[in-house]
């Protein structure tokens, strides 16, 4: 029965993930919210295809702890080190300054202050899972937003154990509140598993993983991986501390370790599969009965605690000097409540510091706040974003300052990121100087500071071009990342400037055919010959002579361009691109079918046996 069970739980999960995401995503509302509105649908207050939603949220938690280890994988101790100002001073002012200013509202509404401070400090952590997935999601991690919501999800893990060993001293009369001494042995202990992670992390994890990697078992690899994980996830809770903090240290410890690559692609399937299953749980979780009770009262709660929240971090956010197009997606990444103030609230109520009523009113603020985080999300991107940008703009927001002198280079570069600075790179080595031109204020900064002359312009705007001299140069570098923005650019040159030859970057076959079809003919796909490249390399490594393996690489990159060359007449007719990428595929076999005959033909002739340099490979 319980075999049964839990296989028709599975078939629920599943198929409520694999319609719901798609959806939301379709929709334009990300796969958080797709999970989000799975579990609300297949949940008690649903369908109810699932009765019991607790317990699946306490196992999908690990999704947390695998997403915190993979974090720290990409942390190095010396990076991390680095942050520990943001952690301990950004992180510290967020969660004791919400929680402060909750706690006094609370105190001045009626509430008593066991009650006000439990809610407070319960409302002040924000979530980790949904912080950190939308920052994936959005391919974010690595802005200053991401790494200072990094800081205070860090913070909070760390904050776990103070919070949770004060919640029992807030019941009058617990024996808690008269175990002498009870919280510093509880802080000793976190100390000590803490130092054991560190030093069994730096003595032992890697020549053990080395030991299990000769084994050539990638499965056992896989296992020793998820063991690793649980291992510290379970010390860390055995002392009462965040489970996902014991593993982003072990992630950190191996940050540096040769293992790194191959512990994150184990894992990620895993953290994926269960970060999903968390956030259906948590839709499964909110309890509408207690939210239809008192509604007013309900949305009263939600909203005041995510504008205190929002308020301190607006401030925070300034404090540090947070770009202002950035702050919105950390204010409202943190500003929700999160899954650890499930627990705060549920061991106050065990510890009798709230009755059962008010814990369940407080979880369900929680669980709604957690709901409407991608919605407000959404509303930010379509918003106050574009008025963040628009005022930026009015009012002359920091950047720097726009090409006004015309310019005489030969050369216009337009976009200086990491394909337009190794064109630059390569003229500058050879005496041609170059007008480079780039709409991200903060990549000029940037590059600027290591020397180059870049200009702050958007190039598709046909004045600053004619300033930046393209009435008179010959050649205009199209390296712009945005296609449709290098699709405009090309447009503006050929209408305006005929002289100048455009030399363009495509990012995939389709954006070549349109800029071909603008009468752009010098274009290079940006990963054509790093992947030759690559492939170069493989044949080499596979016994080729290195000139045999540049050889075949050149001839397959001329075989390539002129494949496209001859499907690009025929866009639109997938039958007619379907024959002739396979005719072009046998092409090159018999070609390269003729060459290996024509090889063994002359050892034959020559008797030679394939030790001279004219064979492709060592025999």
């Amino acid at each position: 029965m319980e075999h049964g069970n839990w296989l028709s739980n599975s078939l629920v999960y599943l198929a409520a993930a694999v319609l719901a995401v798609p959806l939301a995503r379709l929709l334009g509302l990300g796969a958080i919210i797709g999970y989000l509105g799975a579990g609300i649908v297949i949940g008690p207050w649903g369908l109810q295809l699932v009765s019991d939603p607790a317990t699946i949220l306490h196992f999908a938690e690990f999704g947390v702890v695998l997403m915190l280890f993979l974090v720290g994988l990409e942390l190095e101790p010396r990076r991390l080190w680095a942050m520990r100002r943001p952690i301990f001073g950004g992180g510290s002012a967020q969660l004791l300054g919400s929680a402060a200013l909750m706690t006094g509202i609370g105190m001045a509404a009626g509430a008593g202050w066991p009650l006000a401070l439990v809610a407070g400090l319960g409302l002040a952590m924000s979530s980790t899972a949904i912080g950190l997935g939308a920052l994936a999601e959005r391919n974010l991690m690595g802005t200053r937003s991401g790494q200072s919501v990094l800081s205070v999800a860090l913070l909070q893990d760390i904050a776990a154990i103070p919070i949770l060993a004060l919640v029992p001293l807030l019941a009058v009369g617990s024996a808690a509140q008269h175990a002498e001494g009870s919280g510093w042995i509880a802080a000793a202990k976190a100390l000590v598993v803490i130092a054991a992670i560190i030093l069994g992390g730096r003595l032992l994890l890697r020549p053990a993983l080395r030991w299990i990697a000769r084994s050539e078992t990638p499965e056992i690899f896989t296992a020793a991986a998820l063991l690793l994980v649980v291992a510290t996830a379970s010390l860390m809770q055995s002392v009462g501390l965040s489970m996902a903090l014991g593993a982003f240290l072990a992630g950190v410890l191996l940050a540096e370790s040769e293992y790194r690559r191959e512990l994150e692609t184990d894992l990620e399937p895993f953290k994926g599969l269960l970060l999903g299953l968390f956030f259906i749980a948590v839709g499964m979780s909110i309890d509408f009965a207690v939210v239809l009770a008192h509604p007013a009262l309900m949305a009263a709660v939600v909203l005041g605690f995510l504008l205190l929240k929002a308020g301190v971090l607006w401030a925070l956010a300034r404090w540090t000097e947070l770009p202002l197009l950035e702050r919105p997606v950390f204010i409202i990444l943190l500003a929700q409540g999160g899954e650890f103030g499930f627990v705060v609230f549920q061991a106050a109520q065990q510890s009798r510091v709230i009755d059962a009523p008010t814990a369940s009113f407080l979880v369900a603020a929680v669980a709604v706040s957690m709901l409407l985080t991608p919605l407000l999300l959404l509303v930010a991107d379509r918003w106050w974003v574009p008025r963040l940008a628009l005022r930026e703009a009015r009012q002359g927001a920091p950047r720097p300052a726009e090409i006004s002198e015309p310019q005489a280079a030969p050369v216009i570069i337009a976009g200086f990121g990491r394909y337009g600075q190794l064109v630059g790179r390569l003229l500058n080595a050879n005496g041609l100087s170059a007008t480079v031109l780039d709409h991200n204020a903060e990549q000029v900064e940037t590059v600027r500071r290591f020397g180059w002359p870049v200009f702050y312009g958007d190039a598709t705007r046909l004045d600053l071009l004619r300033t930046a001299g393209a009435a008179e140069a010959r050649v205009l570098v199209l390296a712009i990342d945005d296609v449709e923005q290098s699709l405009k650019v090309a447009a503006l040159a050929r209408a305006h400037f005929p002289q100048l030859t455009v030399v363009a970057r495509a990012r995939n076959v389709t954006h070549y055919y349109r800029l071909r079809q603008l009468g752009i003919e010098a274009i290079e796909r940006e990963l054509l010959d790093s992947s030759l490249m690559s492939g170069r390399r493989v044949l080499e490594l596979m016994g080729w002579q290195p000139h045999a393996a540049r050889n075949q690489a050149l001839r397959f990159r001329a075989h390539t361009i002129e494949l496209i060359e001859q499907m690009a007449p025929h866009l639109g007719d997938e039958q007619k691109l379907i024959a002739l990428a396979k005719q072009g595929r046998q092409q090159l076999e018999t070609m390269w079918a003729q060459e290996r005959a024509e090889q063994a033909a002359l050892r034959n002739r020559q008797g030679w046996h394939g030790e001279a340099g004219g064979d492709q490979r060592h025999d």
